[in-house]
């Protein structure tokens, strides 16, 4: 066992850790700009009224792969009660997948990076070009960028100092959950979770249970 000079007991925390609190509201001070993606007021790098005014009658195709579309889909699975529209998930390269061809959907193509390689084969094998096409990517010079550019489709651009795995809370995952009727702001909830002391003591005791 490679790990046995190291004891767990060594990571365990205290039920009557008060840091946390302190170190969370820190954390809120020192204005990181990830931290503060997470909280209610965070601005969003898009006009989310005019562009949820101008698409929410259509139904949607969301086009990513990983962090760039699980949250996403994992917030239309959870609330598909509540959510009138239809939304479709491409995020794997499978040529049984079929759509209405006579249907008009708005094409969401979302990658950080711009390059990925499934999402790109995706949108060339389903997206026509005269479709209602958002691309969500970083500012950068990228096949994604050039294509958008090419076409003249509207861009959101993604903030490069979040990860993809990270990015529900993003305009990864923000910007789909607004199409689907909900706010943003009623799922980032960082600030309003640092002054709940139930929550807090709550995650003390987890952890330490955890890692007893």
């Amino acid at each position: 066992m490679i790990s046995q000079k190291i004891k767990i007991k060594n990571f365990q925390y205290k039920k009557k850790n008060k840091n946390l609190s302190k170190i969370l509201s820190k954390l809120l001070k020192d204005k990181s700009q990830l931290i503060l993606s997470l909280c209610s007021k965070y601005k969003d790098n898009y006009d989310y009224r005019k562009l949820i005014n101008k698409f929410k009658s259509r139904n949607v195709r969301i086009f990513g792969m990983g962090g760039s579309i699980l949250g996403s889909k994992a917030i239309y699975k959870f609330l598909k009660e509540k959510i009138k529209k239809r939304f479709y998930f491409i995020d794997n390269i499978d040529e049984k997948t079929s759509f209405d061809k006579k249907e008009n959907f708005l094409d969401l193509i979302i990658s950080k990076s711009g390059n990925t390689l499934e999402t790109i084969v995706n949108i060339n094998f389903f997206v026509r070009s005269k479709s209602k096409k958002i691309f969500l990517t970083e500012n950068r010079n990228s096949y994604l960028t050039l294509l958008a550019k090419q076409l003249k489709s509207e861009i959101i651009h993604h903030n490069n100092f979040i990860g993809g795995r990270f990015s529900v809370l993003s305009e990864t995952g923000m910007f789909p959950a607004e199409l689907m009727g909900f706010k943003p702001s009623n799922f980032r909830k960082l600030n309003d979770i640092i002054k709940d002391r139930k929550f807090l003591n709550s995650l003390i005791t987890n952890t330490s249970a955890i890692l007893h």
